[in-house]
């Protein structure tokens, strides 16, 4: 890792710290696709420090998607939250964190991406603080919608100051890792998590999850006010209130009645929300379309979407991403309550799949250089292989099912998973002009925050609603099939893409 984070030499002192990004392309008309070199000439450069910097911005938020599902248990008793409240705690920060990031993207574009990133991260730490403090359970679902919100301001600036800040094989490799420290994040998570519960440092239990947060965010203030330049789009675009609206209004409808209603019994309100997803969704997209034949900027420009790179590799993240967070919610939950593991055993159990995803996003960049996109399309079938492995181990004998006879499996699916997840931002923000790296990334992320929040409500709330009847293995294994269909979609999907990525 060390090897690859170590890009270039560090760049020469710039004259100015503002970054001047090229004009933007006109909203009428598709955006002219940007060859790797998109940073202005003169413009300073992200340097070694300031990658790192921007790295660790970015690894504390996904971290904290998924190291929170090992500590439910703990919550609970401490607690005494009940189901429904345990999944707002996981669902408040996902929903809040989906639903704010192109607006933290644009945020970015207007004000300056550094300036936003500074910001996000301090808001990051004290709303951390402020779980790691929750005096009860409603307490801590409010800290966790407010953390979800900190996050949607940090994350979208650091893969638009990648994008805006580094060009040609440097801007590739830097999005390479941060495609990897997106998935080895997600893995840790669990890992840590469990550890941190049960260590019970200074007896805070399970409030060391959220605390854990706060000088490692305080650290990522410190070290981007010296060594991230600032960047931003050179034409200042008002905030989309109408596009920001609807597309809230979209994701609240489709999200929180599939990670609320099963918990609630599927009332009628949830109902209702999930029929008017369509409608706000289809709605958004005529406001946008509106805005931007008018020539404003909206909030997701139909014509970023035009890109075939963008949209392509947006259709595999959906797929991925989901099936990722599914995953890790329901073997999660299959560990600690159908196996009866402790925190601690639940976590390490997926560290085969943590050394895999590693080990494949240490090579992906050099694989991808000479073999292109046939690297996802390896990663697809690997996945598949690692995830039917694990299924049919758990159906042959679940009496037995354990971390080490899981290990297989789970080390296939994470080699295959890194494989597909270090390229794919890659593609997907190869040729999104610099001018509007900041949309760009917070469609992307997004798109991969409402995925993995999909995944868990999909997946988890199948597997707990037929685990009763099913039995544990039987409902384990069927979300596991469920996953390999969208393996295979990945596959079909990656054919589309062209084999050379820049």
């Amino acid at each position: 890792m060390t090897r690859q984070l170590a890009l270039a030499p560090a760049p020469a002192p710039a004259p100015s710290r503002t970054a001047t990004a090229p004009r933007a392309a006109s909203p009428a008309t598709a955006p002219r696709a940007a060859s790797p070199g998109t940073a202005s000439p003169g413009s300073p450069s992200l340097g070694t420090a300031g990658l790192v910097t921007v790295l660790l911005g970015a690894f504390l938020p996904m971290l904290d998607f998924f190291i929170v599902n090992v500590a439910l248990p703990t919550i609970d008793e401490d607690l005494a939250a009940g189901p429904a409240v345990l999944e707002l705690v996981a669902a408040g920060y996902g929903i809040a964190f989906a639903v704010l990031l192109v607006l933290g993207g644009r945020l970015g574009d207007v004000f300056g991406r550094r300036r936003l990133f500074v910001a996000g991260a301090a808001a990051f730490a004290l709303t951390s603080l402020a779980c790691g403090l929750a005096p009860d359970a409603w307490s801590l679902v409010a800290a966790r919608a407010a953390q979800g919100a900190s996050a949607a301001l940090l994350i979208p600036q650091v893969l638009g100051t990648i994008t805006a800040t580094t060009e040609g094989a440097r801007r590739g490799r830097a999005l390479s890792i941060y495609g990897a420290v997106g998935g080895i994040s997600v893995v840790v998570g669990q890992v840590l998590g469990g550890m941190l519960v049960a260590a019970d440092l200074f007896g805070t239990g399970w409030r060391s999850v959220f605390l854990v947060n706060v000088p490692f965010a305080l650290l990522a203030v410190v070290t981007a006010l010296r060594h991230v330049p600032e960047s931003r789009a050179t034409r200042a675009a008002r905030v989309d209130v109408p596009g920001t609206v609807l597309l809230t209004a979209t994701l609240l409808a489709l999200l929180i009645p599939l990670m609320e209603g099963r918990a609630a019994g599927w009332p009628l309100w949830s109902w209702v929300l999930l029929g008017l997803f369509p409608v706000l969704a289809a709605a958004f997209a005529v406001v946008e379309r509106r805005a931007e034949r008018r020539g404003d900027t909206p909030l997701v420009p139909p014509t970023l979407l035009r890109i075939p790179e963008m949209r392509r590799g947006l259709g595999i993240a959906l797929p991925y991403f989901a099936g990722f967070g599914g995953f890790m919610f329901v073997i999660a939950v299959a560990l600690q309550q159908g196996l009866h593991l402790g925190p601690v055993a639940a976590g390490w159990a997926l560290v085969p799949m943590a050394v895999g995803y590693f080990a494949a996003s240490l090579s992906g960049p050099r694989l991808i250089g000479r073999f292109g996109s046939r690297v996802l399309s390896a990663g697809a079938v690997i996945q598949a292989l690692g995830l039917a492995t694990l299924a049919l181990t758990a159906l042959a004998d679940w009496s037995h099912f354990s971390p080490l006879r899981m290990a297989p499996g789970v080390a296939l699916a994470g080699i295959g998973q890194g494989l597909i997840g270090t390229p794919l931002f890659r593609v997907v923000l190869s040729k999104v002009p610099a001018a509007r790296a900041g949309v760009g990334s917070g469609v992307l992320a997004t798109s991969q925050q409402s995925s993995l929040a999909l995944g868990v409500a999909t997946l988890g709330t199948l597997y707990l609603s037929l685990s009763p009847s099913l039995g544990m293995a039987r409902a384990f294994a069927l979300c596991l099939g469920i996953q390999l269909l969208g393996s295979f979609t990945i596959l079909y999907l990656t054919t589309r893409l062209p084999r050379s990525i820049g």
